[in-house]
């Protein structure tokens, strides 16, 4: 029977892929942390390859380089950002003061609002509530920091040790049961296939947003245009929430830099962006390198954005793409009679 199973490579590859299934619905918990490291061994690997058509040099010190030159970036970007962030949040605060006691504001009308306010509304559970929500969100911001710090930590370590690496996993294809590694080496071949498609879009997506939104902003008035193009970068690698995000630093720098009027652009701009990559840049890039029509595409997404969250807009059709591959699925050009 066990001799019938492993000559069955139909039957055998099902059963590896639902254990496959099992034990990632099992770790879902990890998953962030496992798909950030492998996003980012392959954004790696793929630069790496490309330097190595035109430098002969090792991995390993183009690794190193390569590492070095993203902390390089992301200390820039932190440091030079927040200083920004944090003198914006103080202008804003101080021009709230100023409003507050300027001899034509009348704080009495605000003060007895605000007091007949609280009596009569339930004022106590809604800033626990509110403390609640703003507690939950800083510990997911804690996990997702760990989670990059973690990734980045162990891609590093897989691409300095590369060759070795995959040396030592080569050993598990000749081993007693080779079978199993040999079918888990399939899936996981195919999923990475069509995983650095989805990949190469979303770095084309990011520097597509990057640029307009460095264009408008600067169009706006803003200053201080390349630390904000790198944080703008950085956040568009997440799909269409990355825009979302940049919303809350640059409407506070919009405020203190010109007012009421300087936000309702940024938000525009923004909202306009937003647009752009969910509904032209997304479905057509995604359409043009899976070579998927732009209905499916969108379909795709949103039915994994719905279950999966933002990272089903990352997965989702490396996902359908490798089920595709797997059911043996051939992709017409050109209709036929027939």
């Amino acid at each position: 029977m066990y001799e019938n199973f492993i000559s069955n490579l139909r039957l055998r590859r099902f059963t590896v892929l639902a254990m496959i299934i099992f034990v990632l619905f099992m770790i879902r918990d990890f998953m962030t942390p496992i798909l950030l490291t492998f996003i980012f061994t392959l954004i790696s690997v793929k630069i790496v390859k490309f330097v190595q058509r035109y430098i002969k040099a090792p991995t390993f010190l183009l690794a190193t380089i390569l590492y070095l030159f993203e902390l390089w970036l992301l200390y820039l970007l932190i440091s030079r950002y927040s200083t920004i962030l944090i003198d914006q949040v103080v202008s804003t605060y101080n021009s709230i003061v100023h409003f507050y006691q300027h001899k034509e504001f009348n704080s009495d009308v605000a003060t007895n609002f605000i007091s007949s306010y609280f009596k009569n509304h339930n004022w106590q559970d809604k800033v626990e509530s509110g403390a609640g929500i703003i507690l939950e969100q800083l510990q997911n911001v804690g996990r997702l920091a760990i989670a990059f710090i973690v990734s980045f930590i162990l891609s590093f370590f897989f691409m300095v040790e590369k060759e070795k690496t995959i040396l030592f996993s080569k050993n598990f294809l000749s081993s007693n049961y080779a079978w199993f590694f040999q079918d888990l080496f399939y899936f996981a071949r195919v999923f990475v296939e069509t995983f650095g498609v989805v990949v190469e879009v979303q770095l084309l997506i990011a520097i597509v947003n990057t640029v307009i939104t460095t264009v408008g902003l600067g169009l706006i008035g803003f200053t201080q245009l390349p630390t904000l193009a790198i944080m703008i970068f950085f956040l568009s690698l997440i799909p269409v929430a990355g825009v979302i995000f940049s919303c809350i630093p640059l409407t506070l720098i919009a405020y203190s830099t010109g007012g009421i009027q300087t936000v309702i652009y940024v938000l525009i701009l923004i909202v306009v962006v937003h647009c752009i990559e969910a509904y032209i840049l997304n479905p057509k890039f995604m359409s043009s390198r899976t070579k998927l029509p732009i209905f499916y595409t969108f379909v795709i997404l949103l039915v994994s954005e719905k279950f999966l969250g933002v990272w089903g807009l990352i997965v989702g059709i490396p996902i359908f793409n490798f089920f595709l591959d797997i059911l043996g699925f051939k992709i017409r050009t050109k209709l036929t009679k027939d």
